[in-house]
């Protein structure tokens, strides 16, 4: 067994915002997520987060998942930020792993490698890439396999600022390093403690250091906005690829946007400029259209979102149509061959079967029977300034164009509402309601108007 410390307390200056930088959204989720879902993947015994800057927010984020939190009140370096989680870890004798909070493409086989090496001898392991451009990171110096040493850049001279092989900032120690921590000295030009510093120490000690190699992309930290869009274009090129690979259809994928947390079926289809959040589930043969939004919610097998279309919250049945230029709002319930064209939209109503509203329509808090025709105009006027009440529209009923249904209302099955009526009161069922005043022509009224100049 091993405990796994992840260090989450830095402010994240040149992210320039006021929200701690783990707190920044990466794919639906904040970035911390990533570090501490990474960590439980390993099954910790101990899993500890060190917070310091926002610290509130971030324990807030925290609290879903099962980890001990350490507080590091002055931020003073890597190396101190470890030292608060000592207090958690008294008495654990299994190896340490130590991970950054702003490193969400670190693979859990990778931190399995740093493991290995400390339980094959060596006091301490760290992770180490090779960049083409390795600004901003500390440089390895190695003679041989032996690490020697890691430079911050800052601290570096041009010699060794050339060197392509940096510091990952992922580590595993032998046992929680105490003794050690308490030996690092801030000579350095920020005059902070710094976890790489064990290094010397350690070998001081006659302990051996070694390097686990890992691929260039786990290494990137996320420092800056530009990182953070980087690290979520490798995440999602990965997802867009495994999806593909078990059968997606993606029109131009690489405008595809969508979250981990996104299901899809075989042979669902998404064109350009979809974006897919939250709990959305896509079924077979499913399609969604350009520039589609969709957000917790599920087409069943062979529904279609066209092109613009808005839905969040709603769940589109087997055959039904949305768009384009829909929204769907929470609790929008479509049943099979259901319609919703352009300009509708539908908030929490269930729509049963072969319900067709083809254009400009809202419904609110409404159940429409199977088969019934919303017309274009309608409106079920569901609020009364203090309250929301439900329509129910019968089976195979025609609401028509314009028409207002003032809710509480019912139309019965088979009923027609006529053109630019305002309902008040039940209709019953196979029953005409026209409510609405009667046509006048004035003969001659207009030309005589025309006529006054």
């Amino acid at each position: 067994m091993h405990a796994h410390v992840i260090l989450a307390a830095g402010q994240g200056t040149r992210m320039r915002s006021h929200l701690p930088k783990v707190l920044h959204p990466l794919l639906g989720k904040p970035l911390l997520a990533y570090a501490v879902e990474t960590a439980l993947a390993l099954g910790p015994q101990r899993l500890v987060v060190v917070v310091g800057h926002g610290a509130e927010q971030v324990m807030g984020a925290l609290r879903a998942y099962p980890v001990e939190v350490a507080v590091q009140e002055e931020q003073l370096g890597t190396a101190h930020a470890l030292l608060q989680a000592e207090p958690f870890l008294q008495g654990f004798s299994g190896p340490v792993l130590v991970t950054q909070g702003d490193t969400p493409l670190l693979r859990p086989e990778t931190l399995r490698a740093l493991l290995e090496g400390v339980r094959e001898g060596a006091g301490m392991a760290l992770l180490t890439v090779e960049l083409p451009d390795p600004t901003g990171y500390g440089r390895i110096l190695r003679q041989g396999e032996e690490v020697l040493g890691n430079v911050e850049e800052k601290d570096a001279s041009p010699e060794v600022r050339a060197i392509r092989e940096v510091n990952a900032g992922a580590y595993a120690f032998g046992g929680f390093p105490l003794q050690a921590l308490r030996e690092v000295r801030a000579e350095n030009a920020a005059r902070e403690y710094y976890l790489p510093d064990l290094i010397a120490i350690y070998r001081a000690q006659g302990r051996r250091v070694v390097a686990v190699r890992g691929g260039a992309e786990e290494a990137l930290g996320v420092n800056t906005r530009e990182e953070l869009a980087r690290a979520e274009g490798v995440l999602l090129q990965a997802l867009r690829r495994a999806w593909m690979l078990r059968g997606v259809r993606m029109i131009l994928p690489e405008s595809v946007y969508l979250e981990p947390s996104v299901e899809l079926a075989p042979d669902a289809t998404l064109w350009p400029g979809v974006v897919l959040k939250g709990k959305t589930r896509i079924g077979e043969g499913a399609e969604v259209g350009p520039y589609a939004v969709l957000e917790d919610t599920v087409l069943e097998p062979g529904a279609r979102v066209l092109a613009h279309t808005v839905a969040q919250g709603a769940v589109v049945g087997r055959g039904a149509s949305a768009g384009p230029f829909a929204r769907l709002r929470p609790g929008a319930v479509l049943r099979e061959e259901v319609h919703v064209g352009n300009f509708v939209e539908v908030k929490n109503s269930l729509l049963h079967p072969g319900v067709k509203a083809g254009h400009l329509a809202y419904l609110g808090d409404a159940e429409v029977g199977e088969g019934a025709n919303i017309g274009a105009g309608v409106i079920t006027a569901n609020f009364d300034g203090k309250r929301k009440h439900q329509t129910r529209i019968g089976k195979g009923a025609f609401i028509g164009s314009n028409a207002v249904l003032v809710a509480p209302v019912e139309v019965g099955d088979g009923a027609m509402v006529g053109a630019g009526s305002v309902i008040t009161q039940e209709v019953p069922e196979d029953a005409l309601a026209v409510a609405r005043g009667r046509q006048r022509n004035l003969e001659g009224y207009a030309r005589r108007w025309r006529e006054r100049g």
